[in-house]
């Protein structure tokens, strides 16, 4: 492989995956119920092909041979989440021995073999118990998964030198509080809003433990940051996608990493009475204790426009109250996830970090695309996964770029390496280096497998 794009020294190649998505036993080895378990109990209906969370990538027997086929791709690093549920059965009191063995078996075996562990602590699964005292809503779960994340510090941190306090925090708050597309189903932004507001107490209250334990590693938070462009220079559509923006990516990234929350979401907020209610005292806790490295999760980009018309006043409360999505004529599209596919969006997150951000070190901790039916691409017992190459490339093409322009950009992984189980499509795309076999569990590398190891291997291509 000649080698057009190189990236630093020491820069991670690797994958990222989730508790629930992947280790399967989901009641197994003591774990308890999380809310994705008995939601599934509840509506699998709502499950594509009512196909739940228990047995999933079937990780939980099977991390071994995982692990050395990561080694055998050229992954030096991989990063996993802890599940709450399994750690701490119902969110509160004792720990799990069978869970404490599990997770040491799984950061020895990677270490073993050169690959650094990332972890993060928490992936969409909150214990089922909490969820019904409110979850985020209530202050006292913020206070218990503090207590969680200095229980996981202790235990795993004479190891663990990457730790992530959530992924994608946003999400829940979408799909729990706003959109209907996670339990608890519920439609109330005035929820929704205490519910982000509380997340990064709980990321900062889970830092502030990190940092008096003195571990010797670096804590950061992994979003979803999505560049929102507007659809013209007009200002109206300037507008539209300036408040998208504070709407989906400032309100996270800046308590994050500059430790207060944006005066103009504030702003907006009270005008609405949406404020969430807050201690003073927390936000000195959000100001002292911001990540030290920023993980980046990036599909696709947030087109909009001002709006068309004016909301309906009876309606709930949305962010949708300032903008319209808007699909531009032209773009490039996965066709199988109907999402755009923007390469450049990347370079233009790196770029807005380095310059409004303090170039805060960061690495594109998720891309990745979900394809349907990618049986279809076999051949000769492989997929033929060239798309999946085409779009890795395109992304890392214009990473190379951000790092040259001195963005401080120190790794790439993929989601993920195996296919997995997702949130409600199940298994309907399939996104990993490694295809499953739902039937026996067998893993078969595509195409892209191969592909990438020459790039860990050559650190670039």
């Amino acid at each position: 492989m000649t080698v057009q794009y190189k990236f630093p020294d020491n820069f991670w190649w690797g994958s990222a995956a989730s508790a629930t998505q992947m280790e399967g036993a989901a009641h197994e080895g003591g774990k308890g119920e999380n809310i994705w378990d008995h939601w599934y109990k509840r509506e699998p209906n709502r499950f594509f092909d009512g196909v739940g969370p228990e047995t999933t990538s079937d990780f939980y027997y099977r991390y071994k041979e995982d692990i050395q086929r990561m080694k055998e791709i050229g992954h030096n690093s991989f990063r996993f989440s802890i599940s709450w549920a399994r750690l701490i059965p119902g969110g509160e009191g004792e720990v799990n021995q069978e869970a404490v063995n599990f997770y040491n078996d799984v950061i020895n075996e990677l270490l073993k073999y050169d690959i650094e562990p990332f972890v993060n602590l928490y992936h969409f699964d909150m214990p089922k118990e909490q969820q019904d005292k409110g979850g985020f809503e209530n202050r006292d779960v913020v206070a218990l998964f503090a207590e969680y994340a200095k229980q996981c510090f202790d235990l795993f941190g004479d190891r663990v030198k990457m730790w992530f306090t959530f992924n994608e925090p946003i999400v829940p708050v979408e799909g729990g509080y706003l959109y209907d597309f996670h339990y608890p189903n519920i439609v109330d932004a005035q929820k929704a809003f205490q519910v982000a507001y509380h997340t990064m107490l709980a990321s900062a209250l889970a830092i502030s433990h990190f940092r008096k334990l003195d571990i010797k590693g670096q804590i950061g938070i992994i979003l979803n940051l999505t560049p929102s462009y507007p659809r013209s220079q007009h200002p109206a559509d300037l507008k539209a996608a300036h408040r998208a923006d504070l709407f989906f990516n400032r309100s996270f990234l800046d308590p994050a990493v500059l430790g207060e929350f944006p005066t103009e979401l504030i702003e907006l907020l009270k005008e609405y009475e949406h404020l969430p209610a807050y201690k003073e005292e927390d936000l000195t806790v959000i100001k002292e204790n911001t990540v030290d490295i920023l993980g980046v999760n990036y599909y696709q980009p947030r087109r909009v426009k001002a709006k068309d018309h004016v909301p309906n006043p009876d309606s709930p409360f949305m962010p949708d109250w300032f903008f319209d999505n808007y699909e531009m004529p032209g773009r490039k599209m996965n066709p199988y996830r109907g999402w755009e596919i923007y390469e450049k969006g990347i370079y233009d997150i790196m770029i807005n970090l380095k310059n409004n951000y303090g170039n805060i070190p960061s690495f594109i901790s998720e891309n990745g695309m979900g394809v349907q039916d990618e049986h279809r691409f076999l051949k000769d017992g492989r997929i033929e996964d060239d798309y999946r190459i085409n779009f890795i490339k395109g992304h890392l093409t214009w990473l190379h770029k951000a790092i040259e322009e001195g963005c401080h950009t120190k790794g790439y992984h993929l989601w993920t390496f195996m296919d997995n189980w997702s949130w409600m499509n199940a298994y309907k795309n399939r996104y990993g280096f490694y295809s499953v076999n739902l039937e026996t569990q067998e893993r078969t590398a595509k195409k892209s497998a191969y592909w990438f190891k020459e790039v860990a291997e050559n650190n670039g291509f």
